[in-house]
């Protein structure tokens, strides 16, 4: 299997900490997978895609469900559609390779080339999951049976995986994966997040929705404090709107982009009069 030098340093796009980027080329240099927390919007998910861009790599996404299984990120053979074309007369059908499909996992595996592969919110799935997970991780190979194929990883991916942390992960998946939790940014690092999308941001305009951004965040009674990728849309909006730094706090315009729900919008409202 070939050894393959990487480098994580962010992207245009995607401002990482110092800590987050040596996590993930710590995870790279040791072939661990890298298990990311983080309170919503973050910037989770965004980091897989800031890795594979970064390092020039194609990038698969495996989005986990409830009913996930590791088997099915291996493999599936489509017995229905082969019956089906059995049915109407369609040619090829005694090829049983037309109907095996690789997952995510096979696809990684079956790559030419490294590839980076985001596993997101691997805590939906229920609990047997994640140590099934790494013991095919581990063995970087699967067996075909269908088609008697085995398939080999030529280079092992590059796995990042996501949690929201809906549940508790097994003890035996958590000691083999290098973990980073992603704290929220500070008004400093969340400056320069902004100035990444908006360079041109007027200075006096950022300042204020930052500063009503954080208030929002503070309230203690708030049930879904506004994320990263909030602030960002609420910021296009007043650029947009042409709303002025001034008028910004006096009327909060906008304000649905970034308080989503109704009964935190009436304490916003309230905390505002």
């Amino acid at each position: 299997m070939g050894e393959i030098a990487n480098n994580f340093t962010g992207s245009a796009q995607y401002v990482a900490s110092e800590e987050l980027m040596a996590s993930v080329n710590v995870a790279i240099a040791l072939k661990k997978p890298l298990l990311i927390k983080g309170e919503p919007g973050t910037g989770k998910t965004m980091l897989a895609q800031a890795v594979a861009e970064s390092l020039g790599k194609k990038l698969i996404i495996w989005n986990i469900k409830s009913t996930t299984k590791a088997q099915d990120g291996l493999y599936m053979y489509d017995t229905i559609q082969r019956l089906y074309d059995g049915q109407f007369g369609e040619e090829g059908v005694d090829d049983i390779a037309r109907y095996i499909k690789l997952g995510k996992l096979g696809e990684a595996f079956d790559s030419e080339e490294q590839v980076v592969l985001l596993i997101d919110e691997i805590d939906k799935a229920d609990l047997e999951f994640p140590n099934d997970l790494l013991w095919e991780l581990d063995q970087m190979e699967f067996y075909i049976h269908e088609t008697k194929r085995n398939v080999k990883a030529k280079h092992r991916p590059i796995v990042i995986i996501t949690s929201n942390a809906e549940k508790e992960l097994p003890d035996a998946f958590l000691r083999r994966c290098i973990f980073h939790y992603i704290d929220f940014p500070d008004k400093e690092l969340m400056e320069e997040i902004v100035k990444t999308h908006y360079p041109d941001v007027e200075e006096h305009l950022l300042q204020n929705a930052m500063e009503v951004f954080y208030e929002i965040r503070s309230i203690r009674d708030i049930r879904k404090k506004p994320s990263t990728s909030e602030l960002i849309d609420w910021i296009n909006a007043l650029q947009i709107g042409g709303i002025s730094a001034e008028v910004l706090k006096e009327k909060l315009p906008f304000v649905g982009v970034i308080v989503k729900k109704d009964e935190d919008l009436d304490i916003v409202k309230h905390k505002a009069d």
